[in-house]
């Protein structure tokens, strides 16, 4: 069936993962007359319910603090047994004090939810965890709470890498966790597709996701693994922002090169076009852009095979990792209002607004016809998206970059108003003779599934006047020798920051990364000409 199974690490993780559970719960179908084009058991597990109905709940496991999971019960209404009452008897037999924390009270959309009303409308102000705009029932095994911290405890805050990285050792030598969490929904699958993971990348979660990815790793060899890292786009103070650094130069030192795909996202991305209403402060807001992304650029993974065709998470990554080393990619996305846009000249403004080409013409020369006329090709299908959710440059560095060179790209078309995009340089041959002149390899997959927008989607897209029920978006995923550049400024930032002893392997281990993403082309710098 070919499964997935997700990880969710941190709060933040949790938000992003919350929105992309309440798109998948928004394909099932209840009557006979209607066939979802969506294959549920791919990210869902049939089960049984505490009264003997059957169930269907994710594949994923929620990791969170100490008060992240907000009202959110173990327990819940298909599960709903007696939970154990009182404290247990050991062998302390005096008297006890009990201490409970404050009941967080459920908000209207819950309760509307709960009791089968239409549901309250949401905002900033009542959105106050993930789990208040959740749709989906979770089986009891998929929640997992990290008594050891407390979510924004100032006396003992999880933000540093090794703080996470102990916390993981801890738990996993005293409960081995890959045996008591990972493995019992690794077990009910038939033929694993991959592990998505969401992790925090530049706090503890960071060390935690890591180290449990190694352990992943061990286990699941051969597993397609990719990794969604999330990276803090607030501003914050000059000491709070070099450890973010510092744990994110981490991050890129050990989960990518454990994961086959590693993903680094920025939360909120830092620009943003003129259609999108955005509240920068509100985490259920910008995971909501990010989903969007997110949720499109996989969503061939989920789709019931039509005519033998379906794009798996393996094949999209070999669109990405042409060299063999380029696990890093970066995600891009538009989003298009169907009502709004009615002609095909529109439609492709919308798209092109920022017409940034790819990289190839040095190469001009050496180029037949057929190879000149797919480059045109190829840049007309690149013409840059209008939303750029991956880590940029800082801003002192930005205006002295290149233009970067693109070496593979992986296109997801939702809805019929896109152009119809072609595949090429998908096999071995056009590959290698598309990345010997500098072309990029490109895949496409195209789908009519527009993205929905519940009534627990924050209303970003559009207005209380012309609020759509569903939009169609294009996204992509590319390698490209900007992440070189990335790389370079951070590991410029750490080289300075980071103790002696770590200092020497982390340079090296970044090193070989930015190699992988020059491999015969600069790094696209101007820095070393002044």
């Amino acid at each position: 069936m070919h499964e997935i199974v997700t990880l969710q690490l941190g709060h933040r993780s949790n938000y992003l993962a919350t929105h992309f559970w309440n798109t998948q719960e928004s394909y099932f179908t209840y009557s006979a007359s209607e066939e979802s084009p969506v294959d549920h058991d791919i990210n869902f597990r049939p089960g049984i319910g505490s009264d003997g109905s059957e169930t269907f709940t994710p594949r994923t496991l929620i990791y969170d603090l100490k008060g992240g999971f907000g009202t959110l019960r173990k327990i819940n209404a298909l599960y709903d047994m007696q939970e154990e009452q009182g404290i247990p008897k050991g062998l302390w037999d005096g008297n006890t004090a009990v201490q409970r924390q404050a009941t967080i009270n459920q908000n209207e959309y819950q309760r509307s939810l709960d009791e089968g009303l239409p549901p309250a409308p949401l905002s900033t102000e009542t959105v106050r965890y993930w789990s208040d705009f959740n749709r989906v029932f979770y089986h009891p095994r998929s929640i997992v709470q990290l008594n050891d911290y407390e979510l924004n405890s100032s006396l003992m805050p999880f933000e540093n890498w090794d703080t996470g990285e102990e916390l993981f050792s801890a738990l996993d030598k005293e409960h081995d966790l890959l045996d008591r969490d990972l493995r019992p929904f690794a077990e009910e699958c038939d033929q694993l597709q991959g592990i998505q993971i969401f992790t925090e990348a530049d706090s503890a979660w960071g060390g935690f996701g890591a180290r449990y990815l190694d352990r992943i790793r061990d286990e699941f060899g051969k597993t397609c693994i990719w990794v969604w890292g999330l990276e803090d786009g607030a501003r914050n103070l000059r000491e709070k922002h070099l450890q973010k650094t510092i744990n994110t130069a981490r991050s890129y030192q050990d989960i990518s090169s454990q994961a086959s795909l590693y993903v680094p996202i920025l939360d909120p991305p830092a620009k943003l076009p003129s259609y999108v209403s955005l509240d920068r402060s509100s985490d259920w807001h910008t995971s909501a852009v990010l989903g969007t992304g997110m949720e499109t650029m996989t969503i061939s993974s989920r789709l019931k095979s039509q005519d033998g065709i379906r794009k798996t998470l393996r094949e999209i990554e070999g669109a990405l990792n042409i060299n063999g080393n380029q696990k890093i990619a970066n995600l891009q996305m538009s989003v298009m209002d169907l009502e709004a846009l009615d002609d095909d000249h529109e439609k492709e403004n919308h798209l092109g607004q920022n017409d940034l080409r790819i990289r190839g013409q040095e190469h001009a020369n050496t180029m037949n016809i057929q190879q000149r006329h797919e480059l045109h090709s190829t840049n007309a299908s690149l013409a840059a998206l209008d939303m750029d959710l991956n880590p940029g440059l800082s801003p002192r560095h930005q205006g002295r970059v290149r233009k970067p060179h693109t070496f593979g790209t992986a296109i997801i078309n939702r809805g019929n108003n896109f152009s119809q995009l072609t595949h090429i340089g998908s096999d071995g041959q056009s590959r290698n003779q598309r990345r010997l002149v500098g072309i990029p390899v490109i895949e496409t997959f195209n789908t009519s599934l527009l993205f929905p927008l519940l009534d627990s989607f924050p209303l970003i897209f559009g207005t209380e006047a012309h609020r759509p029920n569903s939009v169609a978006v294009r996204t992509s995923l590319s390698t490209t020798s900007a992440v070189a550049v990335r790389i370079k400024q951070i590991e410029t930032v750490v080289s300075r920051a980071v103790r002696l002893d770590e200092r020497e392997a982390l340079s090296n281990s970044l090193g070989e990364l930015i190699e992988a993403y020059e491999d015969g082309w600069d790094s696209g710098s101007d820095e070393d000409d002044d």
